[in-house]
């Protein structure tokens, strides 16, 4: 580590000690204008060996118990460089150069638990309903004019997955080790939109290095740290490539492209299906996306595909109106239907259920042959069959 970057850091560490209260907020908004000061922390992160690591680390845990949010965001910023010392540390069998940033994690944690009151809080999230509209559908596109807002209203209702309430924990173990780095993963996804640009680069690198190591891709990937296999889960995978996700959209489509690819790898490899689900859905949905590799500047933003809000079925389709109104000729002579009409109104039903489950079925075109087999009191009135082809969009 150079001179200039340590002068920096230990400036860094003094100024907030002599601090007041009432200065916390101002001080807190002047971070973002200390170019040097970050890539000087990275550095000391990435030394385990650093003498000022645990002050660092101390530090950053200062500032996200102050409760003041931009101090809580500088802290997140350095999560996933956080998160791949400690499972690099793991996996080199050497708890001593990790004890500082396991206090940190564990400390983060704890506090991201409770609420204000010291109570466990227990989050909780709707699961969206096809009946409302939402960024990702319109329920009016959705099948036939049979399958309408009520009927989906009646199929899809609402439910709640809750989160909650989490344990405390004052050390890491095997068993809890993922359960709380998911954890903060969440809450650094929470916050993915003050991250800046070195922050993504570091989760896109975290994402490949966790899923490759100790496989053959981290030889095709030429990384040359730790070849230990490290243990993931499910979901601390979907949490990463939900970060993923939006680095992507967000100007880091290299690394990006790479860390979603080595996820879906290692996913693939231990049978996840909640992580290749979300992967290949996300992987898909980008396919064919104009992604700019530049548009790291100005506001952030994810990419998703708009449901088209135009009709299935065509303007030439059979109604009930077109049915009551319709007159048969015979002869010249005009009939008004008497006992047709409720039979033709029977058909209209008949027709409309099969419209039903061929726009489920996705047919192009289905074709009704109804035969009216009716006995009317005129004996000119004979047999009926009546064709409709009921050309779906």
């Amino acid at each position: 580590m150079l001179a200039m970057d340590q002068g920096v850091v230990e400036e860094w560490l003094s100024e907030y000690k002599t601090l007041p209260d009432s200065a916390v907020s101002t001080y807190a908004a002047s971070l973002k204008d200390k170019g040097a000061l970050v890539p000087a922390l990275y550095k000391v992160i990435r030394e385990n060996y650093s003498d000022l690591l645990e002050p660092v680390c101390h530090q950053l845990f200062e500032f996200y118990r102050s409760g003041e949010p931009q101090l809580q965001r500088f802290t997140l910023q350095f999560l996933p460089e956080l998160l791949w010392s400690l499972l690099s540390a793991s996996a080199a069998r050497d708890p001593h150069t990790s004890g500082c940033i396991e206090a940190l994690l564990l400390g983060i944690y704890n506090l991201e638990i409770v609420d204000k009151d010291g109570q466990s809080k227990v989050l909780s999230f709707t699961v969206p309903s096809l009946s409302k509209p939402s960024v990702y559908h319109e329920p009016s596109a959705i099948g036939s004019m049979a399958l309408t807002e009520g009927a989906l209203a009646n199929h899809g209702l609402s439910r709640v997955v809750y989160s909650g309430p989490h344990l405390q924990r004052e050390t890491f173990t095997a068993q809890n080790r993922f359960e709380v780095l998911t954890f903060l993963l969440l809450c650094y996804n929470a916050a993915l939109s003050y991250m800046t640009s070195t922050s993504l680069q570091s989760l896109c690198q975290l994402s490949s290095r966790v899923c490759i190591c100790g496989y053959p891709r981290q030889q095709m990937r030429r990384y040359k740290g730790i070849s230990t296999r490290l243990t993931v889960t499910s979901e601390f995978l979907v949490q990463l490539i939900t970060g993923i996700h939006y680095a992507l959209c967000n100007g880091e489509v290299e690394l990006g492209s790479k860390a979603l690819d080595d996820v879906l790898y290692r996913s693939q490899l231990e049978l996840f299906p909640e992580a290749l689900l979300v992967g290949n859905a996300i992987k898909s949905s980008l396919r064919g996306a104009a992604l700019k590799s530049n548009n790291k500047e100005g506001a952030r933003s994810i990419q998703v595909e708009i449901t088209p809000t135009s009709s299935r079925i065509s303007r030439n389709a059979v109604t009930s109106l077109s049915i009551r109104g319709h007159r048969w000729k015979r002869h010249g002579e005009t009939h008004t239907l008497g006992k047709e009409v409720d039979a033709v109104c029977c058909m209209h039903f008949c027709i409309e259920y099969v419209m039903f489950l061929c726009s489920f079925k996705q047919k192009k075109e289905a074709v009704c042959g109804l035969v009216l087999r009716e006995q009317f009191s005129s004996p000119s009135v004979q047999m009926r069959q009546v064709n409709y082809s009921l050309q779906l969009v």
